[in-house]
């Protein structure tokens, strides 16, 4: 596992497509027992190179219900984006996740990760990537339906502040899928 995240670390593969160049950042280790597939990093994480080290990793890990030190131990939790590498800006945003890295690393690595009993799918990217034909028409609708997918998959909206907007106009997702979240959470981490 370690040769390979060595080689995702120094993967250039879509280098000409990255405004700030590549810096891939990934976090896993053969013990890992939960998986974090988001987007891509923003500026503020492409800087620090540590995965949800922005308000979005706050806010995701107040739905997670753990501390920095339980999230950042890669035992605990793997971060494995569909875009290792700050994507750039777009119009309303940061562009979309280069579309090279998960068919290129994502397979590679789940096989290193045995013990994984949850796999965490945030946005839209990471649901259409991984639950293909399964996944509901909207991104609402397959978080809402999130029981369909446990045990493997727990699908999630993107913890970014301009999210708000979609949490005011969905307030069960805080009520009652967080609740469900954090509870999967906590059996899983403390068993």
């Amino acid at each position: 596992m370690q040769d390979l995240l060595h080689n995702i670390r120094n993967c250039s593969l879509c280098k000409a497509h990255l405004p700030l160049g590549p810096r891939p950042v990934v976090t896993a280790h053969q013990d890992s027992k939960i998986v974090i597939i988001g987007q891509a990093p923003g500026t503020k994480v492409h800087a620090s190179g540590i995965p949800w080290d922005d308000a979005s990793g706050k806010q995701l890990r107040k739905w997670l219900g753990v501390t920095e030190e339980e999230f950042y131990d890669e035992k605990n939790f793997a971060i494995v984006p569909m875009g290792f590498c700050y994507p750039g800006r777009g119009k309303g945003g940061d562009l979309p996740p280069r579309p090279e890295c998960a068919p290129q690393w994502h397979e590679q690595l789940m096989e290193f990760m045995p013990n994984v009993e949850l796999v965490l799918l945030i946005g839209m990217y990471a649901q259409k990537y991984y639950l293909k034909n399964d996944a509901k028409k909207t991104l609402t609708e397959t978080v809402a339906e999130y029981q369909d997918y446990l045990p493997k998959y727990f699908p999630l909206p993107h913890p970014s502040p301009r999210n708000r907007f979609w949490l005011t106009r969905n307030p069960w997702f805080e009520g009652e899928v967080v609740s469900q979240l954090q509870k999967s959470i906590k059996t899983i981490l403390n068993p």
